[in-house]
């Protein structure tokens, strides 16, 4: 049986027959170029697509100008088809400013809002759930279009996969999934990746159609997709499409292929998308030879020019502040202090907490909430009980179990302009989210300039007999983290004003409540109820004194006042509140005015805040110490269950002796 493709042109046009083929063509002798120069030297990795370009180019000619795309290593076809610079290509590939993340990521590790295409991370599978995001907000705005989201054999075998197209399945996301099965992930082949005989048939599983088409086949891609585009836009729905290709070079051209059967190499050169995609445009008369050489010479001239403005292009520089001004978008919004006679009302911190919320809610329309239980039930803790009544399902929205998917889906509304909350249900469980917390939306502003307008919620903390997967401390998980804003107030003014101030920050903020203090009696203040805002980055002195200060947060505050009041210590207790950025100017004061310092945290000793602010301490300020700088911190094991093996974990059982010790050095 022949493997020469069969091409079936339909009611396409001349115009559109050749702009195809030129689409095709294009990215192949880029990459030709890319692998010569690779070989110079002159750039440092590549992951090739040839053999393959039938389905970004296909897919993207499908698509409208500002539908998002997001891509994988081998989709050079869209951003070709996009029209993105070969200069700006070019210049991302060698690592030079006028490339899209400045020198500080690289290949495909990039967005181009303008082009509206949003590009891969290494870790295989969260792009998907961006995707998601994306084509919630087109839902918000009723605005008829789709995104796409490339994967590849291998990435479905990622728990990001199963998060993301379920989550578009429940919700009737207009999410196109394409699966480029490419025959190998590096050296593994299909066989070894999953069990089922097609990859298109788990869509069934999800509740959504699935469709396997000839990925070398550009009629057959741009037909099919176009279809399938102008269906989902008038009915919003997810749709998987399973691409059959093969990947004719190695992973990257270090690997090589090796591996891969002379024969499988055969049977799939036979099948390249461009040659016989221009042996039937020749044989139908709609291209001629003279016209191949006239369209080569113009891309070659293109790429000629695009690599002689990147080759002009100096080396990057680095430059230590622009490093770190880049890491975070510029936040506009000064803090907004409440009318000094305005009306209060006495709140715990839940309430203060879901005033916040609420408020923010009101102030941004735009702001979406997320989380499991969150709806009609009001979250575990009640935080969101009565908001579906006031702002609907559509804003207020119960998620499946997927963290991953939900923080991502976050990721994607940011991408178009929405804010974004997601309610860890207890933080012990951003475990199954950290990836796109740490490596997606803390590292984005700083590689391409896309900004995450997102707060997570984290319920935190030990004391309540919980056990240890909903007892954990694991601010020092994201404080560790750049790119990332983390707040853990104590008290109902401070997570009010705080809370609101991370919904005004247009960055990723992650939002520490200690389960304790949520109705604690011994918490409970008056504060404004009017909208006001806290500034991020200042830490807040809860009670002078001038023999020893204790550095602290969270419980930690109350842990500290019990003890120090009872004994009419006089002891200054200074009350974190952000722990990223930190406020090193109060840490200094409260140091320079006692002398004497303990750290008390929540959290397991080692590896935490304690041990690197006692670090910046001794650095900085050590000739203000007249004694070591002491930590405090709960027991280095998990958080026990039973009620006494909990008090031993917690460090307020050992305060008085360890301030003993400071005191009397």
């Amino acid at each position: 049986m022949s493997t020469l493709l069969k091409f079936d042109k339909k009611r396409l046009s001349k115009k559109r027959l050749l702009a195809l083929y030129e689409g095709l063509l294009r990215p192949r002798m880029i990459e030709e170029k890319m692998l010569v120069l690779l070989r110079q030297g002159r750039i440092s990795k590549w992951f090739s697509g040839i053999g393959q370009e039938a389905i970004a180019v296909g897919i993207t000619n499908a698509l409208k100008e500002d539908e998002f795309i997001f891509t994988m290593h081998r989709n050079l076809g869209v951003f070709t088809s996009r029209n993105v610079p070969l200069e700006r290509l070019f210049a991302q590939w060698q690592g030079k400013n006028l490339g899209f993340t400045q020198g500080r990521d690289r290949s495909f590790h990039f967005g181009s809002p303008e082009h509206h295409i949003v590009g891969m991370i290494s870790h295989l599978g969260p792009q998907l759930a961006l995707a998601g995001g994306v084509g919630l907000a087109h839902k918000l705005e009723e605005e008829q279009k789709i995104a796409v989201a490339f994967t590849g054999e291998g990435g479905t075998s990622e728990g990001d996969f199963h998060e993301a197209l379920n989550v578009a399945a429940v919700w009737k996301l207009p999410v196109l999934f394409v699966i480029e099965n490419n025959g190998y992930g590096l050296s593994t082949p299909t066989s070894e990746q999953y069990a089922c005989k097609h990859l298109v048939d788990r869509a069934k599983g999800y509740g959504m159609e699935g469709h396997r088409i000839d990925g070398n086949n550009i009629l057959e891609v741009y037909q099919k997709v176009d279809k399938l585009a102008k269906s989902m836009r008038k009915n919003p729905r997810p749709i998987l499409v399973e691409c059959d290709t093969f990947r004719m070079r190695g992973h990257e051209e270090a690997s090589g292929t090796k591996y891969v059967p002379q024969e499988l190499m055969d049977h799939w050169a036979q099948k390249d998308p461009l040659h016989n995609y221009e042996a039937f445009l020749l044989e139908e008369k709609l291209l001629t030879e003279e016209d191949i050489k006239t369209l080569r010479k113009q891309i070659k001239t293109e790429i000629e020019q695009g690599l002689k403005v990147a080759y002009a292009e100096p080396a990057v520089q680095a430059n230590t502040q622009k490093e770190l001004d880049d890491l975070f978008a510029p936040n506009p919004y000064a803090p907004q202090l409440p009318p000094q006679n305005g009306p209060k009302t006495e709140k715990r911190f839940v309430d203060a907490v879901s005033d916040g919320l609420r408020q923010a809610m009101e102030k941004h329309p735009k702001l979406v909430l997320m989380g499991q239980d969150i709806a009609d039930y009001g979250g575990v803790f009640k935080i969101t009980e009565g908001f579906v009544e006031q702002f609907g399902k559509e804003r207020v929205r119960n998620t499946p179990l997927c963290e991953s998917a939900i923080v991502g889906a976050g990721i994607g509304l940011s991408i178009k302009g929405h804010k974004a909350m997601m309610e860890m249900q207890f933080a012990d469980f951003s475990t199954c989210g950290f990836n796109q917390i740490v490596n997606n939306a803390a590292k984005l502003h700083w590689r391409w300039g896309q900004n995450v307008d997102l707060v997570v919620r984290m319920p935190t903390g030990a004391g309540t007999g919980a056990g240890p997967y909903h007892s954990q401390s694991n601010e020092a998980w994201y404080t560790h983290t750049p790119g990332l804003k983390v707040l853990y107030p104590s008290n109902p003014y401070d997570a009010k004003g705080l809370l609101l101030a991370a919904f005004e920050d247009p960055n990723p903020v992650i939002f520490f409540e200690h389960k304790a203090l949520y109705r604690s009696r011994e918490v409970v203040q008056e504060i404004p109820d009017d909208y006001y805002s806290l500034e991020i980055g200042k830490a807040k002195l809860i009670r002078e004194g001038q023999a020893a200060s204790i550095i602290t947060y969270g419980m930690g505050v109350y842990w500290a006042k019990r003890y120090v009041e009872a004994q009419n210590l006089d002891v200054e207790i200074l009350d974190l509140r952000s722990l990223l950025p930190l406020d090193y100017e109060a840490i200094a004061a409260t140091v320079q005015k006692t002398n004497r310092v303990l750290i008390l945290q929540e959290d397991c000793l080692f590896g935490g805040i304690a041990g690197e602010l006692s670090a910046h301490i001794s650095e900085h300020l050590f000739e203000h110490l007249d004694a070591p700088v002491l930590r405090l911190a709960s027991l280095d094991t998990p958080v026990p269950f039973a009620a006494d093996l909990e008090r031993n974990f917690l460090p307020e059982s050992r305060l008085a002796q360890t301030l003993d010790r400071l005191l009397s050095y």
